[in-house]
């Protein structure tokens, strides 16, 4: 385990005898497994691999496993065209059974902490060195046509400078010259408020004179 992958565990199968045999690979769970080759024919003295790929599933540790294998062996006949007819014309007592039970078994800790560290890539140092001396870096020349733009290009700066500080003399001047008219601006307008606010007042004043003189005039005129 874990379980969440394709688990695959091999088989050995020997012929020790000395004529070709004839096998087939069962399991109580057809579905939770995947058997290749799970046929086949071994000759005298030789071995096949066979490849029992458990499928994934959720493991469950209180669940025991019922499942098993059984191998099946017979002696094959001398010429072989089809190998379901030779199961099925087979006798019982020819045919020879291996019988296994399948374990679950789950890593433990350390098993785990080993895989962990078999999985990270080793730390791989350069010892590489370079030989001979460094290369010196080139020097950079300009020719004269290069120099010739870069003057030029300065002198059309220096002018752009200079043209902008006028520019900015002639704002600093006309904003003096603003604030100025302003203040003067500013400082006549009370002055003309004010003469115009005596000469109203000083009308009613005038107003009442003439009136005195009048009155004063016919009372003079009815006493005399």
């Amino acid at each position: 385990g874990p379980f969440t992958d394709v688990v695959t565990t091999n088989l050995k199968l020997r012929n020790p005898s000395d004529r070709k045999v004839c096998f087939k690979v069962k399991t109580t769970a057809p579905r939770r497994y995947c058997v290749r080759p799970n046929s086949g024919i071994i000759d005298p003295g030789s071995s096949v691999i066979v490849s029992v790929m458990l499928q994934p599933f959720d493991y469950d540790p209180n669940e025991k496993s019922k499942h098993k294998f059984m191998v099946q062996t017979t002696y094959a006949p001398p010429n072989i065209s089809d190998m379901e007819a030779v199961w099925k014309e087979a006798k019982p007592d020819e045919l020879m059974d291996s019988k296994l039970r399948c374990v679950f078994e789950m890593p433990n800790e350390n098993d785990k902490l080993n895989d962990i560290d078999a999985s990270k890539p080793a730390p791989v140092l350069n010892t590489s060195k370079q030989d001979g001396p460094m290369p010196k870096p080139h020097s950079v020349s300009l020719n004269d046509t290069e120099t010739r733009k870069l003057v030029e290009e300065c002198k059309r700066l220096q002018a752009e400078i200079m043209k902008l500080t006028d520019e900015n003399r002639h704002l600093r001047d006309e904003g003096l010259r603003l604030r100025k008219v302003a203040h003067s601006d500013k400082s006549g307008s009370p002055t003309a408020l004010a003469l115009r606010d005596n000469g109203s007042n000083s009308l009613p004043s005038l107003l009442v004179v003439i009136a005195a003189i009048f009155i004063g005039f016919f009372l003079g005129k009815f006493i005399l």
